[in-house]
């Protein structure tokens, strides 16, 4: 069973490990954050899109393997690369549309508020804890605000909610394979889960036009993924590796929970 409760643990760290991300940066799973900037724009009616582009070009340098007995490199007998490419490219999209009338605006937008792609590959020395990781969210918001005059300007009340869902997936070295059976095996395990929940948010604003002013502070809530579930497979993992656990050479059903974090703007 150690084997299979490695994997099940390194592999949900992908999505669990969100509950300890910080607002500022999400623990390097911060993509677009949430935006509702255009809410505040005095045009009656506006569209928005764009696509930005990141290249985070983050490399793996002089990379030690601390345990040479649980799969270093590809063969476990310590071979593998000391280096790897870890972070891949990534494009973020944004897509807009407010509409106002009176002291009523509201804004329908679709974002990528988290996300990661870390891709080292299987030949370097840490590939029994990471080949492939990757979280996907996308997120569809409505907000809406109601403004009146205060003194020189004007105070906003903003809420609203969003849907927010999320896909992730992980790939790692279970169990190194040599000789004859590597050509049938590669000893590898992939974890995929998925979930979608809900989400809301809170804030005021005071804006004072003239002088192109404003000030806000908007509060977005956590959002719960109670039901995370997907699939363990495990079907490159020969029995042979452990004929005890009774997981290996299978591929099955696994379930799961986390929190994408809150966030004061």
């Amino acid at each position: 069973m150690a084997t299979q409760n490695h994997i099940i643990k390194g592999a949900l760290s992908l999505a669990i490990g969100i509950t300890s991300i910080t607002p500022a940066f999400a623990g390097g799973l911060d993509r677009g954050g949430y935006n509702i900037d255009q809410l505040f724009d005095a045009s009656p009616f506006t569209f928005s899109s764009g696509v930005t582009y990141v290249m985070p070009q983050r490399k793996l340098k002089n990379a030690r393997d601390t345990d040479l007995s649980d799969g270093s490199g590809t063969n476990g007998l310590g071979a593998g690369t000391t280096y790897a490419d870890d972070s891949e490219n990534y494009a973020i999209p944004y897509v807009g549309i407010k509409g106002g009338y009176d002291a009523i605006d509201c804004l329908v937008d679709y974002s990528q508020p988290f996300g990661a792609h870390l891709e080292p590959g299987a030949g370097w020395v840490g590939a029994q804890s990471n080949i492939e990781t990757k979280v996907r969210t996308d997120n569809y918001g409505l907000t809406c605000s109601y403004k009146f005059a205060v003194g020189p300007g004007q105070f906003r009340v903003i809420g609203g909610g969003f849907y927010q869902e999320i896909e992730g997936s992980k790939t790692r070295l279970v169990a190194p394979i040599t000789g004859p059976a590597s050509a049938l095996y590669s000893g590898v395990g992939r974890l995929e889960m998925s979930d979608e929940a809900p989400g809301w948010r809170a804030g005021v604003a005071y804006e004072i036009p003239e002088y192109a002013l404003r000030a806000s502070l908007v509060y977005n809530s956590r959002v719960k993924y109670d039901n995370l579930s997907g699939t363990l497979d495990l079907t490159q993992v020969p029995t042979a590796v452990n004929p005890l656990n009774p997981f290996l050479g299978r591929r099955f059903g696994v379930v799961g929970s986390a929190e994408a974090p809150d966030s004061l703007e």
